[in-house]
């Protein structure tokens, strides 16, 4: 009887002690990570941001950290926005093309005599190349300029609507 009730304590005693001790391992192994921002309840965190600072400047060098917030929530706020709409694809990248192809994109159009003024106004720039030779060139260059234009819009229309917080300090 004795025995029982020493071994039963000894196991209330070791099930405390690992309970605590699993509480206090993330800390001990400095295992932490904090918030830089919000965009309402969803949060990022300072190593997904470290990682995506990490990944960004591999391509663009002299890249801020500011730019790299504010493309992580619009990212977010692209994505959110997508699962409105139910566009489903096997990655994030996927799921981002097909809603500016099917939101943003499909709503372009080019006139022919806007091909025509922008060659007109730009000659000099094409080297005496013939029209016919430039004019997919031409239009590919203004559909991805109203492209552009038309996703800042979509993007601070989606940033007014929502909570934001940016709490980037010292790392």
């Amino acid at each position: 009887m004795r025995y029982s009730k020493l071994l039963s304590c000894l196991i209330s005693f070791c099930f405390f002690l690992s309970a605590y001790s699993l509480l206090l391992t993330p800390y001990s192994f400095g295992f932490t990570d904090r918030v830089v921002a919000f965009v309402d309840n969803e949060a990022i965190t300072l190593s997904e941001f470290q990682e995506q600072k990490q990944n960004t400047a591999r391509i663009l060098p002299g890249v801020t950290d500011e730019e790299v917030i504010n493309t992580m929530i619009n990212r977010k706020l692209i994505l959110r926005e997508a699962k409105k709409y139910r566009i489903e694809a096997p990655a994030e990248e996927d799921i981002m093309s097909d809603f500016i192809d099917l939101k943003v994109k499909a709503f372009i159009r080019v006139s022919e005599q806007d091909i025509e003024d922008f060659y007109r106004q730009n000659i000099d720039k094409f080297e005496g190349k013939a029209f016919d030779l430039v004019r997919d060139e031409i239009e590919t260059y203004l559909t991805e300029k109203e492209l552009n234009e038309m996703l800042k819009k979509v993007i601070s229309d989606l940033r007014e609507s929502v909570y934001i917080k940016i709490q980037l300090g010292p790392q």
